[in-house]
């Protein structure tokens, strides 16, 4: 199967945002395109709402919402939602999206936020992770945000489908590094460079028991079956239910 092209919901800014990670040029693009891909519309957001499950009268961060639909998706299941995002452009799609009451602030997921200590239930990080070099600050303040009990759900890139393209591509990934690396997107009739960090399965686990977490879920679910139907090319060489692609969380701030 050929690598498939990603548009990870959510976003963060880069130690150079003027070179990568720029959102706010492919926001509108980003944001049609977002709305009926395989890997989001079919697969990752279906996934983090069937890991979520009753969410109804729960006070939810959307850390990096994006253009918000986990958000509203989540808002129409109950949900107090909080969307954070450090795109302006993201942000202001969102707004289109979800009304001007919708609680929606720009904020870098690699700094201290600006909510008190244990006011959400949960936090769910959709795709967001995987820009970060470091964990360690941003699951420290995602930790302080949530009430003791309360859950983090997680989505990134899965490790082992990094390093396989990798691989089928001719490259030699060093599996065990923390290594970066760089797509280009062009979206909407503009370009950007996106810039990802991939580590390996062991560094992901440490670094959110390391934050105080227990790790309550690690799953690989399976697509929306009319997947298939939508997208039969990308299924030709598929037989089951699933694929490698994005890795999922269910954590618990202890």
């Amino acid at each position: 199967m050929s690598r498939m092209t990603t548009t990870p919901e959510n976003h963060v800014r880069t130690a150079h945002p003027s070179r990568f990670n720029d959102y706010d040029r492919i926001a509108e693009g980003y944001t049609a395109e977002n709305e009926t891909s395989l890997l989001n519309a079919y697969y990752e957001r279906p996934a983090m709402l069937e890991l979520a499950g009753d969410v109804s009268g729960r006070r939810i961060l959307d850390a990096g919402c994006g253009s918000g639909p986990l958000f509203a998706e989540l808002r129409d299941r109950g949900a107090l939602v909080t969307g954070i995002d450090a795109s302006a452009g993201m942000l202001e799609q969102a707004r289109r999206r979800l009304g001007a009451d919708a609680d929606l602030r720009v904020a870098d997921l690699a700094g201290p936020l600006s909510f008190p200590d244990d006011v959400f239930d949960d936090v769910i990080a959709s795709l967001v992770l995987h820009y970060l070099e470091d964990w360690g600050p941003t699951l420290a303040e995602l930790r302080r945000v949530l009430r003791p009990g309360g859950r983090l759900l997680v989505s990134v890139d899965h490790p082992f489908s990094v390093t396989l393209y990798q691989h089928m591509a001719g490259e030699k990934p060093k599996y065990f590094e923390t290594r970066t690396r760089t797509e280009e997107w062009t979206m909407g009739g503009q370009t950007a460079q996106m810039s990802f960090w991939n580590r390996p399965l062991h560094a992901m686990t440490e670094a959110f028991t390391t934050a105080g977490f227990r790790i309550n879920v690690i799953s690989e679910p399976p697509y929306v079956p009319e997947a298939r139907e939508l997208f039969p090319e990308e299924f030709r060489e598929i037989t089951g239910t699933r694929f490698v692609c994005f890795l999922f969380f269910v954590l618990e701030a202890s």
